[in-house]
C-alpha cells in the first residue's frame, strides 16, 4: 500500500511541476500570480476551494517549481526529467515505474494541449559525451555532476 501512496504522490507531483502556474487552481483563485508567487498565505484562506487549490502538497510543488527555474534547469521538460530521475535515484523501486510515469505525464500533456507547446520550449538539444547519462526520462538524458542532477541542454552549459 505504501508504494501505492508513493507513487501517486510522485506522480501529482510531476504532475504539478507539467501545469504552468496560471492554468492552476490557486492562480484561478487569485492565491498566486502567474509566477507561482503568494498572494495570500495559507492562513489567510477563507473558503473550503481555496484551502483544496492551496494544499500542502501544492506549495511544495509550487516552491520546487521555482526553485529549479532558479537553478537554471531550462524548459520544463528537462525540470520534469531532473525531477523524475531524483524520485528514481532515491527510491530504486520506482525505476520498474518511469515508462509508466513518462506515458502519464505525456498523456496528461496531450490531453490539456501543453504537449507540443513543451517540446517547442524544450528547442534543440546539445549532445554530450563526456560521461554517460545517469538514467534518460522523458526521452532526454539526465546527467549527475557534483552531486547535482543536471538535463542534457543544462549539463553542457556545465562543461
Amino acid at each position: 500500500m505504501s508504494r501505492t501512496i508513493d507513487f501517486l504522490i510522485s506522480y501529482r507531483i510531476i504532475k504539478g511541476l507539467i501545469t504552468p502556474f496560471n492554468k492552476t487552481k490557486a492562480f484561478q483563485l487569485g492565491i498566486i500570480d502567474e509566477k507561482g508567487e503568494v498572494l495570500k498565505k495559507s492562513k489567510e484562506l477563507r473558503t473550503v476551494k481555496e484551502r483544496e487549490a492551496y494544499t500542502v502538497l501544492d506549495r511544495f510543488i509550487f516552491n520546487l517549481k521555482r526553485i529549479l527555474k532558479k537553478v537554471g534547469l531550462g524548459g520544463r521538460l528537462g525540470s520534469f526529467a531532473a525531477t523524475t530521475a531524483l524520485f528514481i535515484k532515491e527510491n530504486k523501486s520506482f525505476e520498474q515505474h518511469k515508462t509508466l510515469i513518462e506515458s502519464a505525464v505525456i498523456s496528461y500533456l496531450k490531453e490539456t494541449n501543453q504537449y507540443d507547446q513543451l517540446l517547442n520550449e524544450q528547442g534543440e538539444v546539445k549532445p554530450v559525451y563526456e560521461q554517460e547519462p545517469l538514467m534518460t526520462c522523458f526521452g532526454i538524458d539526465v546527467y549527475e555532476r557534483n552531486g547535482q542532477l543536471y538535463s542534457e541542454d543544462d549539463y553542457a552549459k556545465t562543461l
